[in-house]
C-alpha cells in the first residue's frame, strides 16, 4: 500500500475576475519508504501540488477544486481543518523552497524548532530545547547551541536550510516534502544537503517527495519520477526508465539541459520559449508551441495519458502504478 496517493487533483486560482487551473488532473502515488521526484520548470505546478497536499493553498485566490489525497486511510482534502493541523507538521512535514522567507525573522531558530515539539508532542520548553539541539546535531550543525540562539539572518543559506530540515523532522513524520531544498545554494552545499536527506530518510524509514527543476538531482535520489508541464502530468516512470528511454519531448529537452563533462566547451542547451501561465493555456498539447516534434494534431487536440512499454506501444492502463511508464503525447497514439 502506498504511503500517499493523489488522484485527479485540480487547483485553480481566481485573479481579476478570471479563473484558471494551476494544477489540472494530476495523479500519482508515493511508495512506502521511497522517494518520488517531481520535476519541471518554474511555473509547472510543482509547488502548488505540494501546497495542496499540505492544505496550504491560499484561499482566496486559490481553491482546490476536486480530487482526493489519501494518506493513512483518510482523504486529506475532506477531513476537518482541526484534524489536518494534527497531520501537518507531525505526520507530513515540508522543507520549503526559501528558508529566509519561511523562517520567522523575529524568533530564534531554537524557538521555531521547539514549537512543533511543544505543539504536537506536549513537551515542556526545556525538553523541547534539548531535543531541538539534538536535531541540530543530527542534521550536521557543528555548534547546535549557537544556532539554537541565533536568528535566521545570522546564518548562511546552507545552515538555514539545515534548520528547516531539523524543524521538519522534529516529530518524526511519515512523509517529508522537500520543495527545491537546494535552491540558491552552491554545488558543494547542495551535494551535502542531498546526502543528508538520503541518510535521514533511511534512518527514519520516511517516504519523501523531492520537488526540483533539476533532473540531475533526482537521478540519485528518487525511485520514481513524474514530469509536470503547465499544471499537467506529462510523463511518469521509474527513474532509470525515464533517463534511459524518455518518451515525452519535454522530458527529452529537460535531459538535454543537464550539464555534462562530455559537453565541455559547448554552449548549454536551452528550451526555447517559456511555460505558459494558467491564464494563457494554448489549444491542443500544452507543450506544442515549444516542441521540436509538434504535428498538426498537437495544435488542435489535447493528448490523453497513455501507458507505454519499452517499444513505445501503448495501452489504456493509466492507473498510478509506479512500475509502469505513462506519457501524455500524440506521438504514441
Amino acid at each position: 500500500m502506498p504511503c500517499l496517493s493523489c488522484n485527479d487533483l485540480r487547483v485553480s486560482f481566481r485573479i481579476r475576475k478570471k479563473s484558471a487551473y494551476a494544477v489540472r488532473g494530476v495523479s500519482f502515488s508515493v511508495d512506502d519508504r521511497a522517494t518520488l521526484g517531481i520535476v519541471g520548470e518554474s511555473g509547472c505546478g510543482k509547488s502548488v501540488t505540494a501546497a495542496a497536499i499540505m492544505r496550504l493553498v491560499p484561499a482566496p485566490p486559490g481553491k482546490i477544486e476536486s480530487g482526493a489525497i489519501l494518506f493513512e486511510e483518510k482523504d486529506l482534502l475532506t477531513i476537518p481543518e482541526k484534524e489536518m493541523r494534527g497531520v501537518r507538521g507531525r505526520r507530513i512535514s515540508m522543507v520549503f523552497q526559501d528558508p529566509m522567507t519561511s523562517l520567522n525573522p523575529v524568533f530564534t531558530c531554537g524557538d521555531q524548532t521547539a514549537e512543533p515539539l511543544i505543539l504536537h508532542k506536549g513537551m515542556d520548553k526545556r525538553a523541547a530545547a534539548e531535543l531541538s539541539m539534538e536535531l541540530f546535531s543530527e542534521v550536521g550543525i557543528a555548534e547546535p547551541k549557537r544556532v539554537f540562539e541565533s536568528y535566521p539572518h545570522n546564518l548562511s543559506g546552507g545552515m538555514r536550510q539545515r534548520v528547516m530540515i531539523a524543524m521538519a523532522l522534529a516529530c518524526s513524520p511519515k512523509l517529508l516534502i522537500a520543495d527545491e531544498p537546494t535552491t540558491a545554494l552552491d554545488v558543494t552545499v547542495q551535494a551535502r544537503l542531498l546526502e543528508l536527506l538520503k541518510k535521514l530518510q533511511d534512518a527514519k524509514d520516511m517516504s519523501m517527495i523531492l520537488i526540483t527543476h533539476n533532473l540531475g538531482i533526482v537521478a540519485g535520489m528518487a525511485r520514481h519520477v513524474i514530469v509536470m508541464y503547465a499544471g499537467e502530468l506529462v510523463e511518469s516512470a521509474p527513474t532509470r526508465t525515464l533517463f534511459e528511454a524518455p518518451r515525452h519531448p519535454y522530458t527529452e529537452c529537460l535531459l538535454k539541459t543537464i550539464p555534462s563533462i562530455d559537453k565541455r566547451g559547448e554552449r548549454l542547451t536551452v528550451i526555447p520559449g517559456t511555460v505558459p501561465t494558467p491564464f494563457e493555456i494554448p489549444d491542443g498539447c500544452l507543450f506544442h508551441p515549444r516542441c521540436p516534434k509538434a504535428k498538426d494534431v498537437c495544435r488542435k487536440e489535447r493528448p490523453a495519458l497513455h501507458c507505454v512499454d519499452e517499444r513505445g506501444i501503448t495501452d489504456n492502463d493509466v492507473n498510478a502504478d509506479n512500475d509502469k511508464h505513462h506519457v501524455r503525447c500524440h506521438l504514441y497514439v
